[in-house]
């Protein structure tokens, strides 16, 4: 699948379209989902453009995959979500739920998220 510069992150990332920021430097941007689905709900995004963690495990420097997992590891400590834990989920393509076809996981926290997975696979 090729990139799309239009998606709503691209957008973001260019500013035409407002977020609530929570961290931002060379390499990501972090900002607070417009849907959450915890109490705390972050997304975080590489500032390169790449499709799935796949397109980004594959193509970005390692000074972009460095830089990446060490914001993430940032924010969730900036958002005092270490101590109690907390869930990282990155969908990567259509039968994930993939939504936004530019690269990013989401941060959950705040509270106690039970099972990972609650449909059965039969």
């Amino acid at each position: 699948m090729a990139y799309d510069p239009n998606n709503i992150f691209a957008r973001i990332l260019r500013k035409e379209i407002p977020s609530r920021t929570v961290y931002e430097d060379d390499f990501v941007l972090a900002f607070h989902d417009i849907a959450p689905q915890a109490p705390i709900h972050v997304l975080v995004i590489p500032k390169g453009p790449y499709v799935s963690i796949a397109d980004f495990g594959a193509t970005a420097s390692p000074e972009e995959i460095t830089g990446f997992w060490r914001a993430v590891s940032k924010v969730a400590e900036d958002e005092s979500l270490t101590q109690e834990g907390f869930r990282l989920i990155s969908n990567s393509g259509p039968n994930s739920g993939q939504e936004v076809p530019h690269f990013h996981v989401h941060l959950f926290g705040g509270k106690s998220l039970g099972p990972l997975l609650t449909q059965k696979t039969s």
